[in-house]
């Protein structure tokens, strides 16, 4: 362990400090797709009864009408968190008739491309910006990859927290540039680290073959219908999920928030050929926000970004400019088909105590090595982190990954401890005890458990994935809610349909053109 490390648990021990820990903020947002009963893609709208995709806070869609989005608020336990989540979930199955939610990350066989339904926001500016937007997308990468599901983890460390640790550094800034700076050094960390959450989370071993739509792989035949790699634990989040050529050389630095920022506005301002070719207009119809390397700063893919509550009308990167980094948004995890809510409180507690570990722990800038190292260890890890002897490299040679995770888990032990005390539990230490034991045996965590399911039942991909599905409406079904929280999601839902119309019948009659045309003008007048 560090010696910086020592000194802020020793600080944040301290009684006048200790209770900084519990308000730590939690949100999450699960993607999950309608699937029919027989395990198809639903091709209805979204359900009206869930209220509008545009403006209900809670229960939105992501690129596909098929494919939803359920928003927790940001919490500081997180067992309230998801609760809350489980809440989302139990009400939108009082919705959804006959259709079921997917359980798995990647997605269920899926029709023609031209056949997955894009999301629809309305007919207002804004509502129609999304929808270009996702046709963009469409365009740029295939639909089939967006119907690709995960968890987003937000997580933020309390504001008064970075004054207490600044005290363990020479900085000349303020409290606020202390912030930004420290958020942006958590995620140097993460990316030199997150190969362990793949390997202890991941939950994508296999996927149905159709996926693929006849590109070449190096996948292999579980049966006749699904493709797996034996070691797997996340092909969702290797090179067969995200891919983009447009993007291969946008690695935005992590030195400082300024240069991160400036690569992504950059991005989306730098016309790409390719882009350029299909141009953003077919038939008089607008097909993408515009022909650059990003249409917007949220098309870039990462694992973890810096994140800032945006105000009414204004951009992610405008927020962390003007006023810093506000939290994190860990965006690596797979659902675990056999968790209800794909998630649950054990693996919430570790994912706390590994991103305050990456948040404290010295973080150095990425040396060119040091990147290229991170980025090659979680490629492996997510294709073959359960292969027996697996080598990853650090600095300029070879550890073996069950050793290389024990150092870290044994550094993470005490952040987990010093959690619970704040909090007067044990579940972080008993968290970090059960993610020991998936180390020392490899078919105990999720992508073994996935395979081993599917041969003891001798099904596929899609008859594992549907089954997990019907298991976990069941769960919910039986489980309805309160009256009066039913009535709550109700009322919610009616208000958000409300607002959307309102917004369709009272928005200034801007022209779309001129309205995109400002869209794009907001980035650009971010200089440096």
């Amino acid at each position: 362990m560090s010696e910086l490390l020592n000194r802020r648990l020793a600080l944040l021990g301290e009684h006048s400090h200790l209770s900084l820990l519990e308000k730590c903020l939690h949100g999450i947002e699960r993607e999950c797709l309608r699937v029919t009963g027989e395990g198809r893609l639903a091709q209805t709208p979204h359900p009206e009864f869930l209220g509008s995709a545009l403006t209900n806070e809670q229960i939105t869609t992501d690129y596909s009408e098929s494919l939803l989005e359920f928003i927790t608020p940001a919490l500081t336990n997180p067992a309230d968190t998801l609760d809350s989540l489980e809440k989302i979930h139990r009400f939108a199955y009082s919705k959804l008739g006959s259709e079921y939610i997917w359980s798995p990350s990647m997605p269920c066989p899926l029709p023609a491309e031209e056949d997955i339904p894009i999301a629809y926001y309305g007919t207002s500016n804004i509502g129609k910006l999304k929808y270009v937007y996702r046709q963009g997308l469409a365009l740029r990468y295939g639909r089939t990859m967006q119907c690709i599901a995960g968890i987003h983890y937000n997580f933020s460390l309390p504001e008064d927290i970075w004054s207490v640790l600044k005290q363990t550094v020479d900085f000349d800034g303020t409290d606020r540039d202390f912030q930004s700076e420290s958020y942006i050094g958590l995620i140097r960390n993460f990316r030199r680290y997150s190969w362990l959450l793949m390997y202890l989370f991941g939950a994508s071993p296999a996927l149905d073959a159709s996926f693929l739509r006849g590109r070449s792989h190096q996948l292999e035949q579980f049966d006749a219908d699904t493709l797996y790699l034996p070691y797997a634990t996340s092909l969702r989040m290797s090179d067969l999920g995200y891919q983009s050529n447009a993007q291969a050389d946008l690695t935005p630095c992590y030195n400082d928030l300024l240069t991160y920022t400036d690569s992504l506005r950059k991005a989306v301002a730098t016309p790409y050929a390719p882009y350029v070719e299909i141009g953003t207009h077919k038939d008089g119809e607008w097909i993408q926000l515009n022909t650059n390397v990003l249409q917007i700063e949220n098309e870039y893919y990462s694992t973890i970004r810096p994140k800032r509550v945006t105000y009414s009308g204004e951009r992610p990167i405008q927020a962390l400019v003007a006023r810093g980094v506000q939290y994190v948004e860990v965006r690596c995890l797979d659902i675990n088909p056999f968790l209800p809510v794909g998630i649950d409180l054990q693996q919430s507690r570790f994912i706390d105590a590994f991103i305050l570990f990456c948040a404290l722990q010295d973080s150095p800038q990425l040396a060119d090595c040091e990147c290229g190292n991170a980025s090659g260890n979680f490629l492996t890890v997510v294709k073959e982190g359960r292969r027996p002897g697996l080598q990853l490299s650090r600095n300029t040679s070879t550890i073996d990954l069950k050793v290389w995770a024990d150092e870290l888990l044994d550094t993470i032990e005490p952040i987990a401890a010093l959690l619970d005390k704040s909090q007067g539990i044990d579940e972080h230490a008993r968290s970090l005890a059960a993610q020991r034991v998936k180390v020392a045996d490899a078919s105990l965590t999720p992508s073994a458990q996935v395979l081993a399911a599917m041969t003891e039942h001798k099904e596929g991909f899609t008859a594992f994935s549907l089954r997990q599905a019907q298991a976990h409406a069941e769960y919910f079904r039986s489980r309805p809610l309160s009256v009066e929280d039913q009535t709550d999601f109700e009322t919610r839902a009616r208000e958000s349909l409300a607002e959307q119309s309102k917004l369709e019948q009272t928005e200034e009659p801007v022209d779309f053109d001129v309205f995109v045309g400002a869209y794009q003008a907001s980035i650009l007048a971010i200089s440096n």
